[in-house]
């Protein structure tokens, strides 16, 4: 009897510290991290998104997007209108075309048919003219005119004077196409310039390709 008395008197400090430690481990529990994890794991788990608990200690303050600064647009020559009192008549010398990587100056004549185009470059006369916004389109006789257009390509200019002012082109492609190909006289959303001449440059006979200069306008005065 006296044995069972003493281990009865030994398991109540154990009984009574045991609450004690529950409590205390609850408490911290409750105020740690390891709290929001097991609450964020069940949550989880019972796919209740919206119910979600975030740690003040650990939430990142939302992230602040900073606008960029507007970037300058370069101003184009293309953005110009020149003014043209009226339109040429077809046959009327209208300007000139100067290629510096040829050291040539070549007159400008309104229109593409043959009359036109013994005379000197011809403009197509359903194209808008040379500055204005558009495609304007310039043929010429490979054996003429435009027998050395092969040497000019992307990155040399052409400068095209008429009395409307001066409008500086700069080469950005080179195409050969067919002669059928229809997309070299397509309007264009800015001043572009066009120029055409037949291609192989030694064929004999009717030459059954184009070359086909693609130019940016650059400057206008």
């Amino acid at each position: 009897m006296a044995d069972r008395s003493q281990k009865r008197t030994s398991r109540k400090p154990l009984l009574l510290f045991l609450p004690l430690v529950l409590i205390v481990s609850g408490l911290w529990f409750s105020t740690t991290n390891t709290a929001t994890f097991v609450k964020g794991y069940l949550l989880y788990k019972t796919g209740n998104a919206e119910a979600t608990v975030v740690s003040s200690e650990t939430a990142s303050p939302p992230a602040i997007e900073i606008p960029e600064e507007p970037k300058e647009q370069e101003s184009s020559g293309s953005e110009l209108t020149p003014e043209y009192p009226e339109s040429p008549e077809i046959g009327e010398l209208m300007g000139e075309l100067i290629i510096p990587k040829l050291d040539a100056a070549l007159p400008i004549i309104h229109g593409t048919d043959e009359d036109e185009l013994e005379k000197g470059v011809g403009h197509f006369a359903d194209s808008v003219l040379p500055g204005e916004n558009d495609n304007s389109v310039l043929s010429g006789h490979r054996d003429t005119v435009f027998r050395e257009l092969g040497e000019v390509g992307k990155g040399d200019l052409l400068i095209v004077k008429t009395y409307a002012g001066t409008f500086t082109y700069k080469v950005r492609q080179v195409r050969i196409v067919d002669e059928d190909d229809r997309t070299v006289i397509v309007p264009k959303p800015k001043a572009i310039l066009t120029v055409s001449t037949c291609y192989p440059f030694d064929y004999v006979g009717y030459a059954p390709d184009r070359y086909i200069l693609v130019a940016d306008l650059i400057s206008s005065n």
